[in-house]
Order: structure tokens, then C-alpha cells, then sequence
């Protein structure tokens, strides 16, 4: 097992070198100017994403893909992964995760505008889109979207399952002392209970649970900072002075460069936001919609929700508590941190993880279902959701290194046809923007 674990850890470094990083930054900011810097356009795109009428063909309101694509992407990587990458990369790391989400808005934006743009109604009546139909249809390389295709579906089990289900089950038998066998085979009910009713089934919930869950998390985030408001200028001096110059050894700390503040921040912020990893796209593509660019905006908002806002809150806590320094990590170092403030830390940690936990298995089953689909035919979507449930329960008893580390090398391989895709039909993006949201025309009906 522990040559197993080195041995992923080897294989992620190799991956999340500088060639990735800066080919998913440079992504990043190429779309920003590419399109003028469409994250002005976020109050905008806010105000379209609260509206809850059928605009369009497709399987659910635009905002039931928001918030099924948000309970995907608001997880562990909000809570646990901002604790791994302060513990490897220093306080420097949010500044990072940070900045991968205001630039990535627009990487975001461009994949469900390319989804929506793409997408096919499948012989069951329903949407399928996603970078997959991209490659195929937007570029004429189905070879890329059969690899992408393959990497989602393996993925899926790795960030949008494995991963959130041991993370709660370690929390819980830290916080209440109950074996992850029990926490998971509680998980895997009612995990079954959802996701075989699929995607209407999994977008009704995620609309009750997504507005709760992060206001609630968000809410408890300020009332932790409130108390602790006097060093909150100091931890953001460190944030930034970190981010470019590393950070020395400091108590149990064992210190980081920069490149690993740079290398855990983008890292640990894709897998929070998931802009240029393809995913979110794939639910964007069932929206009810006039056109592309509308369900592009809100699309976009998912980003700033979750990196801008969530996971700036939870590094602010973090940093601010002085419990990186310990030598902590992970779940361990979230655990200690919201510990520290008595009743109100701990509530506000195991709601809010335990709602995410459960929300983004619920919505990454449904991505790595329609990749699954998308190779195999509709044969294969039942089959696939009862695969599913029963990872649940093993990720709920398997080691947090294994997980992760997993989780980080399937995040990178997928992020690659994606990443190459949205540079080619860069042109299409621009020409789409224009004819509808620059030239005034978002009101306006238009083809898929």
C-alpha cells in the first residue's frame, strides 16, 4: 500500500508540473482577453442564473444546472483541499486557488457556451452535450472526445466520489468517534435513493440543497472571522507575501517554495472550481435556454461561487487560525482550525462538509454517466449508477493519500483535450459573444 501511495504521488508531480500549470493559467487568462474580460458581465449573469423559467429545449431550468454543476463543484476541494494545499504550499497557496478562479470565470464561461453549442438530443429525448461532443462535433476529432470521454468517466469516481466520501467518513470518525463503514453505507442509501431517478431527480434536490448549504457555510465563515477580526490584515499581508516568495519553516510547518505555492494553489483550485477540467459543461448542456451565451453566463457564476467567494472564506479561516504551523494537513488542519472556535467552528464544519460532501457526488455522477454514455450507448447508464453507489461506500474506507493523489492525476489528464479544444474554437467563442451578448441580442433565440 505505501509503494502504491509513492508511486501515485511520483506520477501526480510529474503531471502537475509547470507545462500543465501553465497551460491551464495561460488558458485562463488567453479567454479573459480573448473576450474582453467577460467576468464584468457576473452581476449580469447572476440576476439570469436566479431565473428558474423555461427558457428553451432542454431537461432542466437553467438554474437546476447551476446548482447541479455548483453541488459538483462545491465539495471537499472548498474545505479539505484548501487545508492540503496550505499544509504543501504554504498560506501563499490561497492567494493561487484564488486567482485561478477569477481568471477562470472565463474558461468556464467558454466550456458551456461550447456545450450548449454542440449539444444532441439522444434517442431517449434527452440532452447530452459536454467536451466530448466539442471535440467531436466543434473539431472533427472524436478520437480526442472518446480519450476525454474515458478519462471523465474514470475520473468521476476519483474527484467527484472517492474523495468526497472519505473525506466525511475521516471527519466523522475523528469528530464523533463512528466507523467510515457506517458513515459510508449511510452515504451510499441515500446516494441510490437519488441518482437512479437521474438527472431531474438529482437537479431537484441540488436546488434545495446547493442555496442552503453555501449560505450556511458562508455565514458560519464570517461569524469565525468576526471573532478573530484583528489579525484578519495580517493573514492577508502573509497570503500575498507568501504567494511570491514562498514560506520559511515555522513551528510544524515544514516550509514552501514557490513553486509549491503556485503548483498546490492551481492544483487544489482546479479541483475546487473545475474551470478547464470539462465537467461542469456536461450539465450546462441539458439547460432549458434561448442560446448558448445565456447559460454560458450563468455557467460562469458557478466559478465565482465557489473559488471567489467559498474558497477565499474557507483560506481566510484557515490561515487566520495559526493551525497550519502545526504540521496539520488536509482534513486534520480544517478539523483543528474551526475547532478553535468553540460550538459555533465545529457546526459550521461537519454541516457544511457533510452537505458538500453528499451534493457533489450527486452531481458528478451525472457527468461521469453521460461520458460513460457517450461510449457506450444508454446501455450502460443504469449499470454505471449502481457502479457508482457501491464506490461510495469503498471510498469511504480507503486512504486519504490513494484518494488524492488519484484524484489529481486524472484531473490533469482530463483538463488536456479540454484545455486544446477551447483554444481552437477560441474564434467560435468570439463570434458567438459577439452576435449575441456585445451586440445586444441575449434575449434572442438561436440555434444549439
Amino acid at each position: 500500500m505505501e509503494y502504491l501511495e509513492q508511486l501515485l504521488t511520483d506520477i501526480s508531480n510529474l503531471i502537475w508540473g509547470y507545462p500543465l500549470l501553465i497551460l491551464l493559467f495561460g488558458t485562463h487568462i488567453f479567454l479573459t482577453f480573448k473576450l474582453r474580460f467577460i467576468q464584468k458581465y457576473i452581476g449580469k449573469a447572476i440576476k439570469i442564473s436566479l431565473q428558474r423559467s423555461q427558457e428553451g429545449e432542454g431537461d432542466v431550468s437553467q438554474f437546476g444546472a447551476l446548482t447541479t454543476a455548483l453541488a459538483a463543484t462545491i465539495g471537499t476541494g472548498n474545505i479539505v483541499g484548501v487545508g492540503t494545499a496550505i499544509a504543501a504550499g504554504g498560506p501563499g497557496a490561497v492567494l493561487w486557488m484564488w486567482l485561478t478562479g477569477v481568471f477562470g470565470v472565463a474558461t468556464k464561461y467558454s466550456e458551456a457556451l461550447l456545450s450548449v453549442k454542440y449539444r444532441v438530443k439522444t434517442k431517449d429525448g434527452l440532452m447530452a452535450g459536454g467536451p466530448m461532443y466539442v471535440l467531436e462535433k466543434g473539431m472533427n476529432a472524436k478520437w480526442l472526445g472518446v480519450i476525454f470521454a474515458a478519462l471523465t468517466a474514470v475520473t468521476a469516481f476519483g474527484i467527484g466520489n472517492m474523495v468526497q466520501a472519505n473525506s466525511i467518513s475521516i471527519m466523522v470518525k475523528e469528530t464523533f468517534n463512528i466507523a467510515p463503514w457506517i458513515t459510508g453505507s449511510l452515504m451510499t442509501v441515500l446516494t441510490a435513493i437519488v441518482i437512479i431517478g437521474g438527472i431531474k431527480s438529482i437537479a431537484k434536490v441540488c436546488e434545495m440543497l446547493v442555496p442552503f448549504m453555501a449560505i450556511f457555510y458562508v455565514l458560519g465563515c464570517l461569524i469565525i472571522l468576526g471573532i478573530n477580526y484583528s489579525t484578519i490584515p495580517s493573514t492577508i499581508s502573509l497570503i500575498f507575501t507568501s504567494a511570491f516568495s514562498g514560506h520559511a519553516v515555522v513551528g510544524g510547518f515544514l516550509g514552501a517554495t514557490f513553486k509549491e505555492a503556485l503548483r498546490y494553489g492551481v492544483s487544489r483550485g482546479l479541483f475546487s472550481n473545475e474551470s478547464g477540467l470539462g465537467s461542469a459543461p456536461i450539465v450546462a448542456a441539458a439547460a432549458q435556454t434561448k442560446n448558448p451565451i445565456r447559460q454560458a453566463l450563468v455557467s460562469s457564476t458557478g466559478t465565482f461561487w465557489d473559488t471567489v467567494v467559498v474558497c477565499a472564506m474557507t483560506g481566510l479561516v484557515l490561515v487566520n487560525s495559526g493551525d497550519w504551523t502545526k504540521g496539520l494537513a488536509g482534513a486534520s488542519l480544517t478539523k483543528s482550525a474551526f475547532g478553535d472556535i468553540p460550538i459555533v467552528g465545529p457546526i459550521v464544519l461537519t454541516i457544511g462538509l457533510l452537505t458538500f460532501v453528499f451534493s457533489t457526488i450527486l452531481g458528478w455522477s451525472y457527468y461521469g454517466e453521460k461520458a460513460a454514455e457517450y461510449l457506450f450507448g444508454s446501455k450502460i447508464i443504469m449499470p454505471y449508477r449502481w457502479l457508482w453507489v457501491i464506490m461510495v461506500m469503498v471510498g469511504s474506507v480507503l486512504t486519504l493519500p490513494i484518494v488524492w493523489s488519484f484524484a489529481d492525476i486524472a484531473n490533469g489528464l482530463m483538463a488536456i483535450p479540454n484545455l486544446i479544444s477551447l483554444i481552437a474554437l477560441s474564434g467560435v467563442l468570439v463570434a458567438e459573444t459577439r452576435k449575441y451578448l456585445w451586440q445586444g441580442n441575449l434575449d434572442m433565440s438561436g440555434e444549439k
